[in-house]
């Protein structure tokens, strides 16, 4: 009752799913994904123990053949499951049940498996592994544009609903992400999830950067209030404390109240810098 695709990219590390369903809150259930370990899709009547399990299995060590036949002789529902699993060495395998709705079946290729079940047609799965080897960008945006190729193919027969990306780090934490957007349901879901992303990405750029944050924030639709923010630290790192407390003063005279945000965010170390603005 799904589509999605599970890729890696080689040159950062990044794992992640992007996911569509007819069915309401899917980001919620279908994708999974641990830094440095491996990222998982699993949907048809989605049991979440393939994610979280095969992840924890994955960690072990395990091969993603060994994993997803090791959860499946565990569940009575297996026919009717359909999985995808990529390990963050490359190595992936799939399952798709043989009770699955029709259109169900796989592709997969370098660096990327799809699945899909309940679609218009084989072109669904087919779609989506052309769209993401022949994209660029991030891993986000190569992950989004096979979702909209996924669509334009056919997509799930029932209709659109809930849609998600979701991608993590090369390394880090079980808990980090890169980008971790979804869309509960409606028609226009995957327009509105290419705008979070979108705007994620604008985020995401605003504070890597320092003198182009105004030209990002522009060009993404970031909120002024964001690169204010970002612009103070700039100056404050440059040595420019006259300028920072310049715009800091704009800050305050639009909403005063963000004394007492700066000031909390003062105490953490990688904002230490901002007691500068309050020491008078």
């Amino acid at each position: 009752m799904t589509y999605s695709i599970v890729a890696r990219d080689p040159d950062t590390g990044e794992l992640g799913v992007g996911v569509q369903s007819q069915a309401f809150n899917t980001g919620a259930a279908v994708p999974w994904a641990r830094p440095g370990i491996g990222a998982v899709a699993t949907q048809s009547f989605t049991d979440r123990r393939y994610g979280w399990r095969g992840l924890e299995l994955l960690a072990e060590g395990a091969p993603p053949e060994d994993v997803l036949a090791r959860l499946r002789s565990d569940d009575d529902l297996a026919q009717l499951r359909q999985v995808g699993m990529l390990a963050a060495d490359g190595r992936s395998a799939q399952w798709t049940g043989g009770d699955c709705v029709a259109e169900a079946g796989s592709a997969r290729g370098e660096n990327w498996i799809a699945q899909a079940n309940m679609v218009a047609s084989p072109r669904v799965w087919e779609a989506m592994g052309e769209a993401f080897a022949g994209a660029s960008g991030s891993l986000g945006e190569r992950l989004m544009s096979a979702l909209e190729a996924a669509e334009a193919a056919g997509g799930d027969w029932r209709g659109r609903g809930g849609a998600a990306v979701l991608v993590v780090p090369g390394e880090g934490e079980p808990w980090d992400s890169v980008v971790d957007l979804r869309v509960e349901e409606g028609d226009g879901s995957l327009l509105e999830l290419r705008r979070l992303l979108t705007r994620a990405l604008g985020y995401r750029a605003a504070s890597r950067a320092t003198a182009e944050r105004a030209a990002i924030g522009e060009r993404y639709g970031l909120p002024d209030v964001h690169v204010q923010q970002l612009a103070i630290q700039d100056a404050l790192q440059d040595g420019d404390v006259a300028e920072a407390k310049r715009l800091y003063a704009d800050l305050l005279e639009a909403q005063p109240r963000w004394a007492d945000a700066i000031r909390a965010l003062a105490t953490l170390p990688d904002f230490a810098g901002l007691k500068t603005l309050l020491d008078e």
